[in-house]
């Protein structure tokens, strides 16, 4: 689906990786559930490309339902993947620690595993080789990606800055759709590492210049960084009164 010039999303509400159109090439941040290989297939006939325009893939962190295809597409068309240092490990063995679940509603978990299983989510495929990226890198990718440290949710979670298409990729630094409890709006991501760190992470996209910030769950969010972090924070302390 395009969202903007450049800017396209694959996956829904659920899950959502992204695709980045440039002259030079596509940029892929995340690669959603192994079942989105498929929609990414489609996206890039609709745009008169193929796999082998793809330059690169950047993971906004190493958990299972943002690598997805990744590996197919390192092993099979040798497109490099992209993730932080912190994350390597995360995004070839899938270690990570267990953390508080939170609130959760029926229907929202059940729908968000139903989408898992139905995109193959629940057999992850490990990347093999990954690499490593930090905090200021500019990728030497379509668009330019600029690489900026977001630990809280995962040791390695990053934002990723592309100019080019006035978007912040966020990863699940925030969600604009609680996948447990189906509340809408950008607010804190369950699942999360260390909570506390993950919200005082967030002041590094306030200063970022951007139309679009875009999570991988939930819609993309049309305002400033700097409103979106306003409003998860707000969100923060008022599920905490």
């Amino acid at each position: 689906m395009k969202i903007a010039p450049h800017l396209h999303r694959l996956g829904n509400d659920l899950v959502a990786c992204y695709l980045i159109d440039a002259s030079e090439g596509i940029t892929l941040i995340d690669a959603g559930l192994p079942g989105h290989w498929r929609d990414l297939q489609r996206e890039l006939r609709s745009l008169g490309k193929t796999v082998d325009d793809i330059r690169g893939l950047v993971l906004t962190h190493g958990d299972s339902d943002h690598i997805g295809f990744a590996e197919r597409l390192r092993t099979t068309h040798g497109v490099p993947v992209y993730v932080h240092a912190a994350d390597a490990m995360r995004t070839r063995t899938g270690e990570k620690p267990k953390v508080a679940i939170g609130p959760m509603r029926l229907g929202p978990a059940l729908s968000f595993l139903s989408y898992s299983i139905r995109k193959n989510g629940l057999r992850p495929r490990y990347v093999g080789e990954t690499t490593e990226i930090g905090d200021g890198d500019i990728l030497d990718l379509p668009g330019s990606p600029v690489i900026v440290s977001m630990p809280g949710h995962s040791p390695g979670s990053v934002a990723v800055h592309v100019p080019l298409a006035d978007a912040v990729f966020v990863g699940d630094a925030l969600t604009t759709r609680h996948v447990l409890t189906g509340r809408t709006g950008p607010q804190p991501a369950p699942f999360t590492d260390a909570p506390a760190q993950a919200l005082i992470s967030l002041e590094r996209i306030a200063e970022l210049s951007a139309s679009w910030v875009l999570p991988g769950h939930g819609a993309p969010w049309r305002t400033s960084p700097a409103e979106v972090h306003k409003m998860v924070q707000s969100s923060a302390t008022s599920t905490h009164t």
